[in-house]
């Protein structure tokens, strides 16, 4: 037991280490973390937050759970950079605190550390928890689903995890439409419980099995309620059409009929077997050890992995693929991985292939190293739009010193203890990566840079207009800037503010664009540079002049 206390605190303390460093170093990033930060910052602003706003319109693509909970963050630390990360941070936490005990309640507190290990190292977890996106707390409302569903079909009957369950996946469904899946755990344990699996319970008769559907409907209404009668209440038609596309076209439309990321049915499996390593390793020995404990009638075993079958199959259908959609399969995935772990470690094969994954992602590390320092321009430039000379050799050491520590690890633990290799390498990876590597992009990932250069050279007092904006720039501008829509065609919001500019003399527009407007003489606009793959144009009131009403334009 003391051991095993050991061990829990251990893994507690790499857990914090790996997810929690780096909080507070770095500003949001595209794709979605601007977004998202800008929605929670307006909804402390402005007091509005039943409505979520992306500048001056509505933001229909999400519910608004996840921005609520940065806006709490913000408003109780009043630090962006703190606040945006933190809904993610606790949402891994939670997610590993799940996995874990519900491994030491179905087998024992050793397997439910190594189902902790499973997850934690798992690549794609990892990254994910580090940013601001929704998916995380997505992840860990499924799996609290999951767990709780699990303790009272297993282990009932117990109500309140059966309530606490429904409710999870309600919650889970009012952050991102997918959370509903949770419940698919429901299907292989009913099947179970027909066909007389030992344990398995789903206790339908009894009355209090309607406190399931009840929980779930209630969590829902926690932002439906109130959204659906502010909405309709007002009777206005900017209102209608957020109810219209946040309840129907991006869930039901989004899922029937994609109409971004396109991938091939097994999209999915590829993710899995790349993504997931070096978790996915062990397959090979697990797959025939799992078919003996089926064979067993095992429930412990073919609840999860069914489940997980049935997420698979769900995200498959739709033609619309992304790589982190899976990612609510992992916890439960590793769960049913953990029990085999101690066995797989001990035997020679398994820690071959792990020592080789190893040392071929420390190779790998050093070779973009090297590749970094000595100036190879197709690799270098990646890293490098919008960004200072610098950034590229602190990139480089910090991938030479990552791979030293793996390589380290290599010889040290050798063939015996690869498990241990795999720590000297991927922790180090991802403190360095928090402390150096994060930092050094942050200025052009965020365009903090580009808009701290912007705001010099217009001066304090200078007021900014935003045409053909992304999310970041407005997050990251020095003051209070306006915009003039985010879907509208940027013609129209180029002449918009092109009148807008007229009114006063310290008016200043920043444009997107490959080059300046046609009507803008290319020598009176500055150029910004490049920032997020997008060329920028700084106008003053002077360079537009000749942008008169209803002949500006944007070049193509």
């Amino acid at each position: 037991m003391t051991r095993t206390r050991r061990d829990l605190w251990l893994f507690w303390l790499f857990a914090l280490l790996i997810l929690a460093t780096g909080l507070g170093l770095r500003d949001p990033w595209p794709a979605d973390e601007p977004r998202f930060a800008l929605v929670a910052r307006h909804m402390v602003e402005s007091g509005n937050w039943l409505f979520p706003h992306r500048g001056s319109e509505l933001y229909s693509d999400k519910p608004p759970l996840f921005m609520w909970l940065q806006a709490i963050g913000l408003w109780l630390t009043g630090n962006l950079r703190i606040a945006f990360l933190l809904p993610s941070l606790l949402a891994a936490l939670g997610t590993l605190w799940c996995v874990v005990d519900l491994g030491k309640r179905l087998w024992t507190p050793r397997v439910g550390v190594y189902a902790g290990w499973a997850v934690l190292l798992t690549i794609q977890f990892t990254w994910q928890s580090k940013k601001a996106q929704i998916d995380p707390l997505v992840v860990f409302w499924i799996t609290l689903s999951c767990y709780a569903l699990l303790r009272h079909v297993l282990h009932g009957p117990n109500w309140r995890m059966w309530a606490l369950g429904w409710a999870a996946a309600g919650l889970g469904t009012i952050t991102k439409g997918v959370g509903v899946i949770a419940l698919l755990m429901l299907v292989p344990a009913g099947i179970a419980a027909l066909r007389g699996w030992p344990g398995v319970r789903v206790h339908v008769r009894n009355p209090r099995f309607w406190l399931g559907p009840l929980a779930f409907i209630a969590a829902c209404g926690i932002w439906l309620v109130p959204m659906l009668i502010a909405a309709l209440g007002t009777g206005g038609a900017e209102y209608r059409a957020y109810v219209d596309d946040i309840l129907l076209r991006q869930t039901v439309t989004r899922y029937a009929n994609s109409w971004v990321h396109q991938h091939p049915w097994w999209y999915f499996i590829e993710v899995a077997l790349t993504n997931w390593l070096p978790t996915m390793l062990a397959l090979p020995w697990a797959l025939p050890a799992w078919r003996k404990r089926l064979q067993r009638l095992d429930a412990r075993y073919l609840l999860p992995l069914a489940w997980v079958l049935l997420v698979f199959l769900f995200f498959s259908i739709p033609s619309g693929k992304r790589d982190m959609y899976i990612l609510p399969a992992l916890p439960m995935l590793c769960l049913a991985l953990a029990p085999l772990l101690p066995g797989l470690l001990r035997k020679a094969n398994p820690q071959r292939l792990l020592l080789a994954f190893v040392a071929v992602f420390s190779l790998v590390a050093l070779a973009a190293g090297i590749a970094m320092l000595v100036g190879d321009p197709a690799f270098e430039q990646k890293f490098m739009d919008g960004r200072d000379d610098h950034v590229a050799a602190g990139l480089a050491w910090m991938f030479i010193a990552s791979s030293g520590f793996g390589l380290g690890g290599c010889l040290w633990f050798g063939r015996r203890q690869a498990e241990r290799a795999l720590l000297a390498l991927l922790v180090p990876l991802w403190v360095l990566y928090s402390l150096i590597g994060a930092p050094l992009l942050n200025d052009g990932s965020s365009s903090r840079g580009m808009m701290s250069h912007v705001g010099r050279i217009i001066g304090p007092h200078a007021e900014l207009g935003l045409v053909g904006w992304r999310e970041q720039q407005l997050l990251m501008a020095d003051r209070p800037a306006v915009d003039f829509g985010f879907k509208r065609d940027p013609a129209m919001q180029f002449e918009d503010g092109v009148r807008w500019q007229a009114q006063s003399e310290n008016r200043w527009l920043l444009v997107e664009g490959e080059s300046p407007p046609a009507c803008v003489p290319r020598a009176r606009a500055q150029d910004m540079g490049n920032t997020n793959g997008r060329n920028w144009w700084l106008l003053s009131r002077s360079a537009a002049r000749a942008c008169g009403q209803g002949t500006a334009r944007l070049a193509q």
